[in-house]
């Protein structure tokens, strides 16, 4: 089963996930944050043009999406593919068979995990160059796309980690 967290940045996700991680869960990390790096090595600018960032986080997500797990693993992903049509979407670039086809081809469980953003924990790094109120921004807009794909939404409460990881194995039930 393929669980995707997803909503703005700076909300706790990677320390759930690691926190995940080290329970045994295999876990596939944020693809943007690997482009803006990439792209960063190279010399180049952190962020392109939308569209040309969101096909180099949509063609990795892909990719991440077919790397082999157990048929059996409950295998957590720091944001999704789903995520890249968003932007894609946001910088009208997103035809609707195109949309279609690979919502199609990409599924994921019923469910999405959405972080809400939290004041408390919100800090800018290297590759998350958003403020606070762009991170609630980025909330909203995800919620709601998450919503018009097609996926129930379960927003994670703001508590510590390890109650996260027990409200999200709560909710995905036996297994």
């Amino acid at each position: 089963m393929k669980v995707v967290f997803s909503g703005g940045p700076g909300a706790g996700k990677t320390s759930v996930l690691e926190a995940l991680q080290r329970l045994g869960y295999p876990v596939v990390h944020e693809s943007a944050r690997d482009v803006i790096a990439g792209r960063k090595a190279r010399g180049l600018s952190p962020r392109p043009a939308p569209e040309v960032f969101a096909r180099e986080i949509l063609a990795l997500d892909r990719q991440r999406y077919r790397e082999p797990h157990p048929e059996d693993a409950t295998v957590f992903f720091d944001r999704s593919l789903i995520d890249a049509l968003c932007l894609l979407e946001q910088a009208g670039k997103l035809p609707v068979e195109e949309r279609g086809a690979l919502l199609e081809e990409y599924r994921y469980h019923p469910t999405a995990f959405l972080f809400p953003p939290w004041r408390e924990i919100y800090c800018q790094d290297a590759e998350r160059d958003q403020g606070f109120g762009e991170a609630v921004a980025v909330f909203e807009r995800l919620h709601d796309w998450y919503l018009a794909c097609g996926y129930e939404v379960a927003t994670v409460p703001l508590l510590a980690v390890e109650e996260r990881c027990a409200f999200i194995l709560r909710q995905l039930g036996p297994g």
